[in-house]
């Protein structure tokens, strides 16, 4: 018998026989990645709802630890150096302690949001996710997910608002604050007072749990104003509003804020403008400025222009904020200065 023949293949058919053998492998996997492909260039989106629950729950968590550090009188009080007006800029275990509360709890539930905060640190954060829980007042006023590109958005935190006072003990000043900017504009923002479990929130378009006072005085008006300004602030605004203007020295942005409006928490000075006339950075008046918007209020700089979310730090074209009233004729009293011009 004749030993049967075997099959041999030349070069070419070799070739042939790799390609054919590559074309059934590409025919049967490449709807698994297409797939695959797509679904990770897939754009991903956050609710806003979930995210303003989030912002809450960070500004508490946060709060606690500046709360607690104050009452062990353990604050390890620092300077950060000079702010640009010169002044000693403080720093304490409570600013650094919220700061890693807060940060990471958003960082940890959307790890895709950009998060800026006023304090830094190389320490490898909480392991801490946010557990979805929303509450009621919230989901009566905002019945519906708002879904949102993760992309559009900027949050920005405040750790500890008024460490200077934080460090005087003058608590009444003091706040946590969260701001989500969706395309550069404030949307969300939350103001926390640790000492007190006060907190106020507003989502623009959709509501908020606090709410303007029934009337404003713009002709003699009550103006608040930084406490390490107050002269300067007075010699700004008498001429636009008379040498009658009473002005009210206050810490804190988020304070200032609040004295605008009709908080539940009694420990408030009542405002009817809020003027700054200093350099100011953005996780300062974000929360302020989102709050003020949701029920009506505006906050520019003493030119008037809207205030961009998007990047940076800060702005050095002032600061006045005011409710139900003619804002842009408050922007015409106003005399001009370096920054206002």
């Amino acid at each position: 018998m004749m030993a049967p023949m075997g099959i041999r293949l030349s070069p070419l058919g070799i070739t042939v026989f790799c390609l054919l053998g590559l074309g059934v492998i590409y025919h049967l996997y490449a709807g698994v990645l297409s797939t695959r492909l797509s679904l990770f260039k897939q754009k991903k989106t956050v609710d806003l709802r979930d995210l303003l629950a989030l912002s809450i729950e960070a500004a508490v968590q946060g709060g606690r630890e500046v709360k607690r550090i104050r009452e062990d009188n353990a604050l390890q009080e620092k300077s950060k150096g000079k702010t640009k007006e010169g002044a000693s800029e403080k720093f304490t275990l409570g600013d650094l302690n919220s700061h890693r509360k807060m940060f990471y709890l958003i960082k940890n539930t959307y790890p895709q949001l950009q998060v800026n905060s006023e304090e830094h640190d190389d320490a490898e954060g909480e392991a801490t996710i946010w557990a979805r829980s929303i509450p009621r007042e919230i989901l009566e006023k905002v019945p519906r997910e708002k879904e949102v590109l993760a992309e559009r958005i900027t949050v920005w935190i405040d750790p500890l608002d008024a460490t200077q006072e934080y460090t005087e003990n003058l608590r009444q000043y003091v706040t946590t604050m969260v701001c989500v900017a969706v395309d550069r504009n404030p949307v969300i923002g939350v103001i926390h007072k640790p000492f007190t479990g006060y907190t106020a929130w507003g989502f623009v378009g959709e509501g908020a749990n606090i709410a303007p006072r029934a009337s404003y005085n713009t002709n003699s008006p009550k103006v608040i104003v930084s406490r390490s300004h107050a002269g300067e602030v007075k010699s700004f605004i008498q001429p636009a509003f008379g040498n009658n203007t009473e002005i009210i020295p206050a810490g804190g942005a988020g304070y200032k804020v609040l004295a605008l409006l009709d908080p539940t928490d009694e420990e408030y000075e009542k405002a009817d403008i809020y003027i700054h006339v200093t350099f100011i950075k953005k996780w300062d008046i974000c929360a302020g400025d989102a709050i003020l918007r949701s029920v009506g209020g505006q906050m520019t700089t003493l030119k008037g222009e809207q205030i961009d979310y998007s990047s940076s730090e800060g702005i050095t074209g002032g600061l006045l904020a005011s409710v139900k009233t003619d804002h842009k004729e408050l922007v015409k009293r106003l005399p001009n200065r370096e920054g206002n011009k």
